[in-house]
């Protein structure tokens, strides 16, 4: 599946719901013109990062997955990885294989032991 058809599916999915989910009001409550989300839509332009970010605000997605669909990565973890390539390559490569559930108890035990050097909450992924 791409980025614009996943995009499509999801609002027309709520626009039979909800009036508000039409191309031209999603275009306005994220600041961008009408053809420009359409052309988002069909794949013909990608989003960028701010306008993603406020697409998957909108209708309620996750932003990683939006990004990942598109083929980019959120610009926090650009730099995280930038900053340690060696390290987060390994991770990602030595993880590549797990099963979710192994990975699901990492990233737990990463986000309790975060939670315990700042009171920042990171967000935890269920199954």
């Amino acid at each position: 599946m791409n980025f614009g058809d996943h995009i499509r599916r999801i609002r027309q999915r709520r626009y039979q719901f909800n009036q508000q989910y039409s191309i031209e009001s999603i275009a306005g409550r994220i600041g961008v013109e009408p053809v420009d989300l359409e052309r988002i839509e069909r794949n013909h332009r990608p989003p960028d990062e701010q306008v993603l970010r406020r697409l998957a605000d909108d209708l309620d997605e996750d932003m990683d997955v939006l990004l990942a669909l598109v083929g980019e990565i959120a610009s926090d973890i650009r730099e995280t990885i930038i900053r340690r390539p060696v390290l987060f390559s390994e991770l990602v490569r030595g993880a590549s294989d797990l099963p979710d559930e192994k990975l699901i108890m990492m990233i737990r035990k990463i986000a309790s032991d975060r939670s315990r050097r700042c009171s920042k909450p990171s967000r935890v992924v269920n199954p």
